[in-house]
């Protein structure tokens, strides 16, 4: 807590709502948690991840594996929203 007695959790969230990134500790578990969720394989030939405006956008390197994800989608989606606590994600573009 610091002397205005507000804790660094609060201060944090305060930062991201003035910056207008409300769930920006949420997106960075999400970001994070990749390689956990989808695997090594996956996780290796994944060339970006970002999430803007609520939306992820996956880059990986080979179509077959575009594919793949594209099926997997909505498990994608829950178990990352999961992983946030939140329904951060509304969707998933593979690129």
């Amino acid at each position: 807590m610091n002397e205005d007695g507000y804790t660094l959790a609060e201060l944090i969230k305060e930062f991201y709502k003035h910056h207008n990134r409300e769930n920006g500790l949420e997106e960075m578990k999400i970001l994070e948690s990749w390689r956990a969720v989808v695997g090594d394989f996956i996780s290796n030939h994944t060339l970006d991840l970002r999430i803007i405006r609520g939306v992820l956008y996956v880059k990986v390197d080979a179509d077959s594996l575009r594919s793949e994800l594209l099926y997997s989608k909505t498990i994608l989606l829950r178990n990352l929203n999961r992983i946030a606590g939140n329904e951060v994600l509304k969707d998933i573009v593979i690129i």
